[in-house]
């Protein structure tokens, strides 16, 4: 049966592209990427980037509802060499899109092109954990173009109210909890901390406890699991913490954010990507502050990044070209200026954040810094593969069980490993 999934590769559906008073482009790009809402800085960031290119024109084709959808649309344009010329899959799909096809010679080592523009233009553009998001089995295949790392958003005078200082947010979990403990005291209506993992749409919160802590999900072969070590125990008992030390009920994502927009909670770690709607949300009732991710680890550990990364998929040589500048153009700091002053994701460029891009704007939106803050830590979201899906149900029913109290921690650390190692399986 034909649906909206399977034709999205199928040639048709393809928006037009920003309309510019120039000559007849010599070579067309035809472009994909996920969610729609996206819409609203790529077609700002492909008008910047075919008015400094006329002899490229951006084609989109119609935008994937998701990341998921989007990665099975390709893998069927894969099978058929529907592919597009670019597209930007999610962070956590690029390994199995990539190991796909490179198998079929469809996707290009972009290290060989970054190589040619010299190493001082590396340095100068891209932290190396950045350009590791991007990499799969040793090879450059994406250049990371949007990106996300969880923060913490702050309710200053409940903290004051905690006996905290609104403008020293805590840098570990132990003053972390210990702050929402005394919130909680100081205000037994209110949650101190809410850290939902619990309700949470994906694993991401739940791997950023594993990795801030120098642990990793997955073997280096990506195979297996091993967040079964001390940085899994940690994690898995500081969850069981929040509920127990740090005032934090179990309750759904939507009220969650409801609740600390209303006064209800004095901390709350969400993605930077949620800024303008809890801003939004909160409106006037408090002064809205943001803080970085604690990093227990500070030599290994770091925080999962979502987001997504550019890839090439054309065979064609003049197109592989024009679609490397279009690539060096959507991840340098003009287009990234666009990106993050509509999302609040972070840059994936390091000159995006100077005087003239973003330095103006992060002093007008504080709150914006905290992610850029932490580009440095930012390490893969890790892939379950196929099953990814079913192994965040399947944890997140765990780490509910032990954040009510149900399981022990180590117990249910000790199910969460064994039941990913059978799912991973099949």
């Amino acid at each position: 049966m034909l649906t909206r999934r399977t034709t999205l590769l199928a040639g048709t559906g393809v928006l037009a592209a920003p309309a510019l008073p120039r000559a007849q482009a010599a070579v067309t790009l035809d472009v994909l990427f996920a969610n729609p809402s996206f819409a609203r800085f790529f077609n700002p960031i492909a008008e910047a980037f075919q008015r400094a290119n006329p002899d490229v024109r951006i084609a989109f084709r119609q935008p994937a509802p998701n990341y998921d959808e989007q990665h099975q649309a390709l893998l069927r344009g894969a099978l058929t060499n529907q592919l597009p010329d670019v597209t930007f899959p999610g962070f956590n799909r690029l390994p199995e899109l990539a190991r796909t096809l490179a198998q079929r010679n469809q996707i290009l080592d972009l290290g060989p092109l970054i190589a040619e523009e010299g190493a001082a233009w590396k340095a100068e553009n891209f932290a190396d954990r950045m350009l590791a998001l991007g990499q799969v089995d040793g090879k450059q295949y994406g250049m990371p173009f949007n990106a996300s790392s969880p923060i913490a958003y702050y309710n200053p005078e409940l903290v004051a109210r905690g006996g905290g200082n609104p403008d020293a947010f805590p840098t570990s979990w132990e003053a972390v909890v210990a702050l929402g403990g005394r919130i909680k005291a100081a205000v037994p209506q209110a949650m101190g901390v809410s850290y939902y993992i619990n309700s949470f749409d994906s694993d991401w919160l739940w791997q950023a406890l594993v990795q801030q802590g120098g642990g990793r999900m997955l073997n280096a072969a990506g195979n297996a699991p091993a967040f079964g070590d001390a940085a899994g125990q940690a994690a898995i008992a500081l969850a069981r913490r929040f509920v127990t030390d740090a005032g934090m009920g179990l309750i759904g994502a939507d009220q969650n954010r409801q609740q600390f927009a209303t006064g209800g909670t004095g901390i709350i770690f969400d993605s930077p990507a949620r800024l303008s709607v809890i801003t939004g949300l909160v409106g006037g009732r408090f002064p809205l502050r943001t803080a970085p991710f604690p990093i227990t680890d500070q030599a290994r550990g770091g925080v999962p990044t979502g987001g997504n990364a550019a890839v090439i998929t054309t065979r064609d040589p003049a197109k592989r070209a024009a679609a490397w500048r279009y690539v060096k153009f959507s991840a340098g700091p003009e287009a990234q200026k666009i990106a993050v002053e509509m999302t609040g994701y972070l840059p994936t460029n390091r000159r995006a954040t100077a005087e003239e891009f973003l330095g103006a704007w992060y002093r007008e939106n504080p709150n914006a810094r905290s992610a850029a803050m932490q580009a440095d830590k930012s390490l893969p979201w890790e892939d379950y593969g196929a099953n990814g899906p079913r192994i965040h149900r399947m944890q997140q029913e765990v780490l509910t069980a032990v954040m009510r109290g149900d399981i022990a921690p180590p117990a249910g650390l000790e199910r969460m490993v064994a039941q990913t190692a059978a799912l991973m399986r099949g």
